[in-house]
């Protein structure tokens, strides 16, 4: 099993910057890639980034694309997501996630361990 806990949530105006943290525990593997997800309220959750295992390959959703970064430090076994310009669009729960397979994915499915979420608020 893997446990991941987010954290750096919070209330933001619009143009403002947020960093959230995934530290992962347990059975854990550098090999994991992960990623970031978000839900809006009455929304489905979607896709925000993903990272490989090596941190090589990366991948973002349009929409955050340029004002979104994501990083990780294996040897901390926490994944990052620095968010700049933030956009009252971008208001949801944020959840990482991490896929045994190195590469990473856009797709919910692929991913086994889930954390339990941290709120993103960004006010006009």
């Amino acid at each position: 099993q893997v446990q991941l806990v987010e954290s750096g949530g919070g209330l933001v105006q619009a143009g403002g910057s947020l960093r959230l943290s995934c530290a992962a525990s347990g059975r854990t593997s550098i090999t994991y890639a992960m990623g970031w997800f978000r839900q809006a309220p009455g929304k489905e959750r979607e896709f925000v980034a993903t990272i490989s295992s090596n941190g090589g390959i990366i991948d973002y959703a349009d929409s955050v694309k340029g004002r979104f970064t994501i990083s990780r430090d294996n040897a901390k076994k926490t994944v990052y997501l620095q968010m700049n310009s933030l956009k009252p669009e971008d208001t949801a729960v944020y959840y990482c996630a991490a896929d045994r397979y190195p590469a990473g994915s856009r797709e919910i499915r692929h991913y086994d361990y889930w954390g339990q979420g941290t709120q993103v608020t960004v006010s006009s």
